[in-house]
Protein backbone atom coordinates (compact mmCIF):
# COMPACT_ATOMS: atom_id res chain seq x y z
CA UNK A 1 0.00 0.00 0.00
CA UNK A 2 1.13 3.50 -0.71
CA UNK A 3 3.11 5.39 2.34
CA UNK A 4 3.76 9.47 2.03
CA UNK A 5 6.80 10.43 2.70
CA UNK A 6 6.97 11.95 6.60
CA UNK A 7 8.74 15.04 5.20
CA UNK A 8 5.64 15.36 2.67
CA UNK A 9 2.77 16.27 5.45
CA UNK A 10 4.55 19.56 6.97
CA UNK A 11 6.36 20.46 3.76
CA UNK A 12 2.68 20.91 2.29
CA UNK A 13 1.41 22.13 5.66
CA UNK A 14 4.47 24.95 5.65
CA UNK A 15 3.32 26.06 1.90
CA UNK A 16 -0.29 26.34 2.68
CA UNK A 17 0.41 28.32 5.76
CA UNK A 18 2.46 30.79 3.82
CA UNK A 19 0.01 31.28 1.48
CA UNK A 20 -2.58 31.93 3.99
CA UNK A 21 -0.26 34.19 5.80
CA UNK A 22 0.61 35.93 2.93
CA UNK A 23 -2.97 36.21 1.55
CA UNK A 24 -3.88 37.82 5.25
CA UNK A 25 -1.09 40.53 5.16
CA UNK A 26 -2.13 41.93 1.33
CA UNK A 27 -5.90 42.74 2.92
CA UNK A 28 -4.44 44.42 5.97
CA UNK A 29 -2.16 45.99 4.09
CA UNK A 30 -4.85 47.16 1.78
CA UNK A 31 -7.55 47.89 4.67
CA UNK A 32 -4.92 50.06 5.81
CA UNK A 33 -4.38 52.91 3.14
CA UNK A 34 -6.14 55.55 2.73
CA UNK A 35 -9.18 56.27 0.47
CA UNK A 36 -8.27 57.16 -2.92
CA UNK A 37 -11.59 58.58 -4.59
CA UNK A 38 -13.68 61.02 -3.91
CA UNK A 39 -12.88 64.22 -1.80
CA UNK A 40 -10.13 62.54 -0.25
CA UNK A 41 -8.11 61.97 -3.33
CA UNK A 42 -8.47 65.69 -4.34
CA UNK A 43 -6.33 67.28 -1.57
CA UNK A 44 -3.01 67.62 -2.63
CA UNK A 45 -3.53 67.38 -6.37
CA UNK A 46 -2.83 69.89 -9.06
CA UNK A 47 -5.47 71.32 -11.18
CA UNK A 48 -4.72 74.08 -14.34
CA UNK A 49 -6.79 77.37 -14.33
CA UNK A 50 -9.42 77.34 -17.20
CA UNK A 51 -10.65 80.59 -16.43
CA UNK A 52 -9.26 83.42 -14.40
CA UNK A 53 -9.37 82.84 -10.66
CA UNK A 54 -10.30 86.05 -9.07
CA UNK A 55 -10.81 85.11 -7.13
CA UNK A 56 -13.47 82.76 -8.04
CA UNK A 57 -13.43 80.64 -11.60
CA UNK A 58 -12.88 77.35 -13.30
CA UNK A 59 -9.83 74.58 -13.28
CA UNK A 60 -9.60 71.53 -15.23
CA UNK A 61 -8.43 68.35 -12.86
CA UNK A 62 -8.84 64.54 -14.56
CA UNK A 63 -11.02 65.64 -17.88
CA UNK A 64 -13.82 67.51 -15.09
CA UNK A 65 -13.92 71.57 -15.13
CA UNK A 66 -14.60 72.70 -11.25
CA UNK A 67 -15.76 75.75 -9.78
CA UNK A 68 -12.66 76.67 -7.68
CA UNK A 69 -12.00 79.88 -5.20
CA UNK A 70 -8.12 81.09 -4.99
CA UNK A 71 -7.43 81.10 -0.85
CA UNK A 72 -3.99 83.10 -1.55
CA UNK A 73 -4.08 86.97 -2.74
CA UNK A 74 -3.79 87.60 -6.35
CA UNK A 75 -5.17 85.34 -9.14
CA UNK A 76 -4.77 82.92 -11.38
CA UNK A 77 -4.21 83.24 -15.07
CA UNK A 78 -5.28 80.44 -17.93
CA UNK A 79 -3.43 77.54 -18.04
CA UNK A 80 -1.56 77.96 -14.72
CA UNK A 81 -1.17 75.17 -12.05
CA UNK A 82 -2.68 75.30 -8.80
CA UNK A 83 -2.86 72.81 -5.69
CA UNK A 84 -6.31 71.96 -4.33
CA UNK A 85 -6.27 72.30 -0.67
CA UNK A 86 -9.98 71.95 0.01
CA UNK A 87 -13.23 70.80 -1.28
CA UNK A 88 -16.44 72.69 -0.08
CA UNK A 89 -19.67 70.74 -1.92
CA UNK A 90 -18.90 71.07 -5.48
CA UNK A 91 -15.95 73.79 -5.12
CA UNK A 92 -12.54 73.72 -4.82
CA UNK A 93 -9.99 75.82 -2.43
CA UNK A 94 -7.08 76.14 -4.27
CA UNK A 95 -3.42 78.06 -4.05
CA UNK A 96 -0.87 78.92 -6.69
CA UNK A 97 1.70 76.41 -6.94
CA UNK A 98 5.03 77.48 -6.02
CA UNK A 99 6.89 76.09 -8.74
Amino acid sequence: MFQADPWIIPLIGAVVGGIVAFIIYKVVRVHRRQPTTGREELKGKTATVRTALKPEGQVFYKGEIWTAVLDSKGDAQPGEKVIITSTEGLKLHVTKNKK
